[in-house]
């Protein structure tokens, strides 16, 4: 199989739907940004507090909540849901649940299960792309492990080309991707950032009974979110701006419960609609979140000719 167009919907350009996305690779300096933008975040969440009156509605400071729950060991449990739109009829829906590990910045790995599917429009179109890894998309789920930039993926999707590399039994039952995200649980905003976080605060437009409603555009979300510039590149931080509308559920504890988020992402001369909705539970529990075996894994490169060309699905 030679994956097409899987991963497509958080890319930019993914309008063109007979394009693959553009990964960050080690060296992309999408990535050099992205790090640059994690301290500013950091000292802007810090300044902003004292501006920030949302923030002095609750209890507890949600920010304050977050960043003091942030080290290694300790994560937050995620189920989500997610749909993107290309144009009329033509949509990908995703479901993912797991766990995932902080460090003082926000998400550093994840342990997830996620799948895929397409609107029946959108199947036909890829049907004719690329029919088998298509079929197996749609009938199983995918299983994938990440920490920094690898992520390993394991599922129907990769273990039945194994075979046909390294023959059976022992096939390796993982596939190493490198220049891959840390899935935060949500398509559009990551919550776990101390920053992002403090900023959808700023910009909420209502806050009532620990709920916070707002809005925020793209551009400005992208000079405090590292994670969303650097899914989303460059392209995030400039040109035309797009606008993400949410909804924060706070508990009595300052931490967030729930997010949902609807956005109209700038793609080409129009723009592409994304909504993800996410529920966190068991905040501060013990994680550890480990990588397969090393000899249950080969590198995509061994077997490129046969399993996708980038993580499947639309979360990495």
């Amino acid at each position: 199989m030679k994956r097409t167009i899987v991963g497509f919907a958080v890319v930019a350009g993914l309008a063109q739907l007979a394009a693959s996305p553009a990964q960050a690779t080690p060296n992309d300096p999408d990535k050099a940004v992205g790090a640059e933008l994690v301290e500013r975040s950091l000292i802007l969440a810090s300044s902003m507090q004292a501006a920030n009156p949302a923030r002095t509605t609750f209890k507890i400071d949600p920010v304050k909540a977050l960043t003091a729950g942030l080290e290694r060991g300790k994560g937050v449990n995620v189920q989500a849901t997610a749909k993107v739109t290309y144009s009329s009829g033509m949509y990908a829906t995703s479901s993912l649940d797991g766990t995932i590990e902080f460090d003082a910045r926000g998400a550093a790995a994840s342990d997830v299960a996620h799948n895929l599917r397409y609107s029946k429009d959108l199947l036909s179109r890829m049907m004719q792309a690329d029919p088998a890894e298509t079929e197996i998309l749609q009938r199983s789920s995918i299983r994938m492990v990440s920490s920094g930039d690898v992520s390993y993926v394991s599922g129907p999707v990769v273990a039945e080309a194994q075979p046909l590399v390294l023959g059976a039994p022992g096939a390796a039952t993982w596939v190493r991707y490198r220049g891959t995200d840390v899935p935060s649980g949500n398509l559009l905003l990551d919550v776990l950032e101390p920053a992002t976080l403090e900023t959808l605060l700023a910009h909420r437009t209502s806050v009532r009974d620990g709920v916070v409603k707002g809005t925020i555009k793209t551009i400005k979300l992208a000079a405090v979110s590292s994670s969303y510039a650097e899914r989303y590149g460059s392209g995030a931080k400039k040109g035309r701006a797009g606008k993400i509308s949410y909804t924060l559920w706070i508990g009595p504890d300052g931490l967030v419960e729930r997010l949902s988020a609807k956005g109209a992402l700038p793609s080409g001369k129009g723009s592409v609609q994304v909504e993800s909705d996410t529920r966190y539970t068991d905040w501060g529990r013990q994680v550890a979140v480990l990588p397969p075996m090393e000899g249950d894994v080969s590198d995509k490169e061994q077997v490129e000719k046969y399993v996708p060309d980038e993580v499947p699905g639309i979360w990495s």
